[in-house]
């Protein structure tokens, strides 16, 4: 069934994204107020490989505001019969690279890459403040890392996977909206029910197919994130592509294993300008997650400069006091204070960011 928007929308489009997404603005049931979500949303997309490749190409094409690409590996020559976000210039290089340089070919979206291997330990602070993660990763072990973060988070969890001329695509969700069952992915993979899966390098993939199953998840994304249409959850695609055919199945929570509570996500002291102002005076430290070619137009004076993902690699960059976090407008503030109050230290959040600030004539000054 339907279900309500995850995302509130930007107030407006510039014209040159009004115009570079106007076939969206023209869909029945979608329109202006569908993309301003998109251009509000923040995306985790962990794994840059043969399903990753098509997501990051048609989110960042959809206008989602904000993407942040997880991926350890380089690209190899084998890569790129399914991985089209590659070239064979690519190969020997990390492919997180490649993806920020597709995604902003495309559009205006703010891509953030962590060339850092997802693990039981880091994936909760990696993938917090996402509104929403896709996982496109080619390891069962890495799929259940994914999922449990998702589900202690509270995060929808769009998932696919490719095999040979197989795949299935889903949505696992710990906290939906109330009235929605949660489904998680021990009730489609009970623990210990899956065994060895094979590789892709032991028994192949068709590289179509990937494209097929990225654009997929793609658009369950996009259905999430904007109330559009009717999402995945409690629904599992089956695509054979040697017979050309698409089944679905229905996914209902396991009375066998029910589902824990979802741990609910850290929550945020949100500062005004004065308030921000206040706590710098009494000893607590600004830390601004900007990119150096934004701080080089002007920071709080005092302020601390950690890019957001240097922080969220070492959340000992922030100290041990208290900080106010501060990005642009709040959203990777957001991600960056989630991530330090789940390593255990004390964060806020400047509301609104500088634009706040500088809206309420604070003083900036010229990094």
């Amino acid at each position: 069934m339907p279900l309500a928007p995850l995302v509130s929308p930007v107030d407006m489009l510039d014209d040159d994204e009004a115009a570079r997404t106007a076939r969206h603005a023209i869909l029945a049931g979608f329109g202006d107020v569908a993309q301003r979500r998109l251009a509000a949303a923040h995306v985790a997309v962990v794994g840059a490989g043969g399903i990753g490749s098509p997501v990051v190409l048609a989110l960042a094409a959809a206008g989602i505001g904000e993407l942040t690409i997880i991926d350890d590996d380089d690209v190899e020559a084998s890569n790129l019969q399914r991985q089209i976000m590659h070239r064979r210039s690519d190969v020997g290089h990390p492919k997180v690279d490649s993806a920020r340089r597709v995604a902003k070919d495309l559009s205006p979206t703010v891509v953030h890459t962590v060339r850092e291997r997802l693990t039981a330990a880091n994936a909760s602070a990696m993938l917090a403040g996402a509104h929403l993660v896709i996982d496109g990763t080619d390891t069962f072990e890495t799929r259940e890392v994914v999922a449990a973060a998702c589900e202690s988070l509270g995060t929808p969890l769009v998932w696919g996977v490719v095999q040979e001329f197989y795949a299935q695509a889903t949505v696992f969700w710990s906290s939906p909206p109330t009235g929605t069952p949660a489904v998680l992915l021990r009730d489609l993979y009970p623990p210990e029910s899956v065994g060895t899966v094979p590789t892709c390098s032991e028994v192949g993939v068709l590289g179509s197919l990937c494209m097929q199953v990225g654009a997929l998840l793609a658009t369950e994304a996009i259905k999430l994130i904007t109330g559009t249409g009717e999402p995945l959850l409690g629904r599992v695609l089956v695509i054979d592509a040697l017979r050309g055919r698409t089944d679905e199945v229905p996914l209902r929570p396991s009375t066998a294993a029910p589902a824990r509570p979802a741990a609910s996500p850290p929550s945020l002291i949100r500062l005004t300008a004065v308030e921000a102002l206040a706590a710098q005076q009494a000893g607590a430290t600004i830390i601004d997650v900007r990119e150096p070619s934004e701080t080089s137009s002007g920071v709080i004076a005092g302020s601390a400069l950690i890019p957001l993902q240097q922080l969220l690699q070492n959340p000992s960059l922030a100290g041990t006091e208290s900080v106010v976090v501060v990005c642009k407008g709040g959203m990777r503030a957001e991600q960056a204070a989630r991530a330090l109050i789940a390593a255990g230290r004390s964060a806020s959040v400047l509301d609104g960011g500088m634009d706040a600030w500088s809206g309420a004539a604070r003083e900036v000054v010229v990094a």
